[in-house]
């Protein structure tokens, strides 16, 4: 299974289309399929191998998915669709554990099945039939030239954080496990001086898709923030992937995105480490990146950024990050991993952003 799109549930798609167009360099597509059902209405967005979707209540239809959702929750990440060859087998797996159909299995645009699956808590997996062609097209990043994308800066949805509620985590990795057939890869647990998380990745054997969930682990967690803010379990942010971080953060900032401040400590930390495989953080650090690789500093590198919250209240963001290559024995390989290095200090960021919210005035 892979990322297909992501579905925002918001309260004004053109706001938020001229958003993703001016923050991130998403370009619209035109003319593109609408559904018949009012409810299910949507903008769509493209950039690279990542679609965005944006759905706001019909004025004549009030009651729809999308006004019920916003009764309940502020905007944000409602549905995140999986692709899969295995279309039968994979739903037949999941109504056969305990599963439920949403929405039943219907024919989209390009004549794929889909279908819409109940989530963790609110959340909605659309899930659609691709091709192996599907699969091998997305290998090889093109921008379609009928979408107005200003710059390709961007290629894919790398993965996707769920936010669940303490004493949630395992109930919630075994849920996904069992439904979508996904493995436990690796766990984290972050503690600071102010509070912490725990962090169980999961991913699937047969495809990309990568699945984080975590849980507070203190009640004054950032973690807890966003329960709190979002009124129950969600998606907490999304990363997407670029093939030059640098370069995207360089044109975003010059965009008027707002992304996390790192402080310049947080250097001078990297160049003690004895390891390190680069020895001018210039450009990094200009741009306020955080760098993170494997012991021995030979399996490539990882780089992060994170937007500030996008919406109203801190709950959704953005990473953006950058999975650089490495050759060993003789083949090309891509840096794996999450940044582990970078959790202390991404955590630490996120808190100074918290602590300002809370003490405006400070």
């Amino acid at each position: 299974m892979h990322f297909h799109h992501l579905h925002f549930y918001v309260r004004d798609t053109a706001a938020w289309e001229a958003w993703f167009s001016q923050k991130l360099s998403f370009g619209s597509v035109p003319d593109n399929p609408k559904a018949s059902d009012a409810s299910s209405l949507y903008q769509v967005l493209r950039q690279g191998n990542i679609e965005i979707r944006l759905s706001a209540p019909s004025q004549k239809n009030q009651t729809c998915a999308v006004a019920e959702y916003l009764q309940q929750h502020p905007a944000g990440l409602v549905d995140v669709a999986f692709a899969t060859e295995k279309f039968d087998a994979v739903l037949e797996q999941a109504l056969n554990e305990g599963g439920t159909l949403s929405k039943p299995v219907t024919l989209d645009q390009s004549g794929q099945r889909q279908c819409q699956l109940n989530g963790w808590a609110h959340l909605r997996h659309t899930l659609i039939e691709v091709s192996d062609t599907w699969i091998e097209t997305r290998n090889s990043i093109q921008n379609d030239d009928s979408i107005t994308a200003p710059q390709l800066k961007l290629s894919d949805i790398d993965h996707v954080v769920i936010n669940v509620h303490q004493g949630e985590l395992q109930q919630a990795a075994a849920w996904y496990q069992k439904i979508f057939g996904l493995i436990s890869s690796q766990h984290f647990d972050i503690q600071t001086a102010l509070s912490g998380l725990h962090s169980q990745v999961l991913n699937h054997p047969d495809g990309s898709m990568q699945l984080p969930i975590n849980e507070p682990s203190s009640s004054n967690s950032q973690i807890q923030e966003f329960l709190l803010h979002n009124r129950g379990a969600g998606v907490q942010h999304v990363a997407l992937r670029s093939d030059d971080a640098v370069d995207a953060i360089t044109h975003f900032r010059a965009q008027g995105l707002s992304l996390l401040d790192i402080p310049p400590t947080y250097y001078d930390a990297l160049h003690q480490r004895s390891d390190c495989p680069i020895t001018d953080f210039s450009a990094i650090s200009r741009q306020q990146i955080l760098v993170d690789w494997p012991h021995g500093g030979k399996q490539g590198m990882l780089l992060q950024t994170f937007t500030q919250p996008i919406f109203a209240e801190p709950t959704f963001f953005f990473e953006i990050i950058e999975r650089r290559s490495y050759v060993e024995n003789g083949q090309l390989k891509t840096a794996k991993g999450f940044g582990e290095g970078n959790f202390q200090a991404l955590f630490e960021a996120i808190e100074r952003s918290q602590l300002a919210r809370s003490h405006p005035e400070d």
